[in-house]
């Protein structure tokens, strides 16, 4: 743009300003233009910008230069014109520049939200605080398993749940069941639903060809098993698991009279709090759980508590072994009862050691 234009721009802009110079300076807004009131906006916010003077201290202040009025006029002006040139015509706008990202450097970073007990620092819900809770009475007993996850369906629709009244065994010649026990370290716990015994690897039984081996036992009251419809003061279950997952449980029923040797030795195990394991000072001669006489009755059902997962073979030991009443009446100050009532046969086929 030629000098020459320029001054006649500047004339044509002052001579109405000028002819209003004589009034009382009056401030008005200056007009921006959309992008620069977009960037003014935040610069002005980032900037720190000074808030208003009070009324007291605008009412004491001088009045405004007429020369300073002019030029805020003039700037008005010129940010919104176009200025024609041979060459083509350009916008004039107020540039406001946003403070640099060394500036913004020192802004306090955002506070996490959602971070806290139980949660992921995303809001999230930890896991393992979803599981729901089943127990042997009220209103999460075993009449609602079904319903309380869907991993738990089966207890309430499955074909082939545990335990059942034994009646009316197939009296055949099996195979004895092989127990490969020995004198074995173990740990106890209190679950929360029973107490279990944790035992080391090297314990085993044979049946029907197959190997199991030994990763638990745990105590029921009353005996979950019934034989032609008798119910025993107690009952122990010892879990097997093969080498393709399937589990074979034993279960051995208790009656009143002697007091149980191997039995003791886990009472005298037990931790002071629930889910805490106390690892036992002397190893467990895990023979001494078994009666003497090794008949039994076997079928296939499930397991006892949820998920009551099916495709569980069962042993029940047909004789009982005995157990003090002290040593009943501990186990039953802790559980008076946690046994799932018997489940329907359905037709399954029972077979008896002779």
């Amino acid at each position: 743009m030629s000098h020459v234009h320029l001054l006649l721009l500047s004339a044509s802009l002052c001579t109405p300003l000028l002819a209003q110079a004589a009034d009382p300076p009056v401030l008005k807004p200056v007009k921006l233009t959309t992008d620069a009131a977009r960037a003014a906006k935040p610069a002005t916010a980032a900037l720190g910008a000074p808030a208003a003077p009070s009324a007291t201290a605008a009412a004491s202040a001088p009045p405004p230069d007429p020369l300073e009025t002019l030029r805020q006029r003039l700037a008005g002006k010129l940010a919104g014109a176009k200025v024609t040139e041979a060459g083509g015509s350009y916008d004039v706008r107020v540039v406001v520049k946003t403070p640099t990202a060394a500036a913004q450097s020192h802004a306090p970073a955002p506070t996490a939200r959602g971070a806290g007990h139980g949660k992921a620092a995303s809001g999230a819900p930890a896991a393992g605080h979803a599981a729901a809770h089943w127990s042997y009475q009220g209103p999460a007993g075993p009449q609602t398993w079904g319903g309380l996850k869907p991993e738990f369906t089966l207890c309430g629709s499955g074909q082939r749940q545990s335990p059942i009244d034994i009646r009316g065994g197939l009296a055949v010649d099996l195979d004895p069941v092989k127990f490969n026990y020995q004198a074995t370290p173990f740990g106890v716990i209190d679950n929360g639903h029973t107490v279990q015994a944790n035992v080391a690897q090297g314990n085993h039984i044979d049946i029907g060809g197959r190997r199991f081996e030994l990763v638990q036992f745990h105590f029921h009251r009353p005996s979950e098993e019934r034989i032609d419809g008798r119910q025993f003061e107690m009952s122990l279950h010892l879990v097997h698991k093969d080498d393709q997952g399937r589990l074979a449980v034993v279960a051995v029923l208790m009656d009143k009279g002697l007091p149980q040797p191997a039995v003791q030795k886990v009472w005298n195990s037990l931790p002071l709090e629930k889910g805490e394991e106390l690892a036992a000072r002397a190893p467990l001669e895990l023979a001494e759980l078994l009666p003497t006489d090794r008949r039994y009755y076997t079928y296939m059902g499930s397991l006892t508590t949820p998920p009551c997962s099916e495709g569980v073979q069962w042993v029940v030991m047909r004789q009982p072994v005995s157990m003090s009443a002290e040593q009943i009446e501990l186990f039953a100050r802790m559980y008076p009862m946690n046994a799932r009532p018997v489940q329907q046969a359905s037709g399954r086929r029972i077979l008896q050691s002779q």
